[in-house]
């Protein structure tokens, strides 16, 4: 007795999710990362700015903190 296939079934199941993949970027639970075109990529300098912002917000509020050094 055969079976008739409607479509090929993959051989095992990481088949399957490639199959199944959809573009990580587009995915609902990631809510920050965005596909850029080519040439629009977040510069690293932007990266780098942030952290020395956010570490001179945390020094300057530390500087606040009573009975330091």
């Amino acid at each position: 007795m055969t079976v008739p296939v409607s479509e090929p079934k993959p051989q095992t199941g990481a088949h399957a999710v490639v199959a199944n993949a959809i573009d990580p970027a587009r995915r609902p639970d990631v809510l920050l990362r965005v596909r850029r075109e080519e040439g629009h990529e977040l510069s690293a300098w932007w990266m780098v700015g942030a952290f020395v912002v956010v570490s001179g917000a945390v020094i300057a509020l530390m500087s606040l903190i009573p009975g330091g050094v």
